[in-house]
């Protein structure tokens, strides 16, 4: 599953705790990379629990937890997300050979053309 917000992909993890960390956005599970989780709040697109506002939420089985208090499917309404954070192709969905291209750029900081 790629980042939501630049669309990279998670690669093997290394051995200890993974620096991707997962919300909920429009009802499905998300992964955040560690580069988006920099520079500002990186939770604010994100749903929060309704009971104690955290959003350390995972998604499973058609169901919403949260991981700090516990509550079942208790969740508030994310904050629609900026026009420019938006990372999905005209289709709606991204390419592996898009994700591959976008992390090229990423990486070398050129174009790939």
């Amino acid at each position: 599953m790629p980042c939501h917000r630049c669309g990279a992909r998670q690669t093997d993890p290394v051995r200890g705790a993974s620096p991707w960390r997962r919300g909920v956005r429009a009802g499905e599970q998300v992964l955040v990379c560690s580069d988006c989780q920099r520079g500002r709040d990186w939770t604010a697109d994100l749903a929060h629990c309704a009971a104690c506002g955290s959003p350390r939420l995972v998604r499973a089985l058609g169901s919403t937890q949260c991981k700090d208090c516990g509550a079942q499917d208790s969740v508030t309404a994310e904050a629609p997300a900026a026009p420019e954070q938006a990372t999905e192709s005209r289709s709606g969905v991204t390419t592996l050979s898009e994700d591959v291209h976008a992390a090229l750029e990423r990486h070398f900081g050129q174009r790939t053309d």
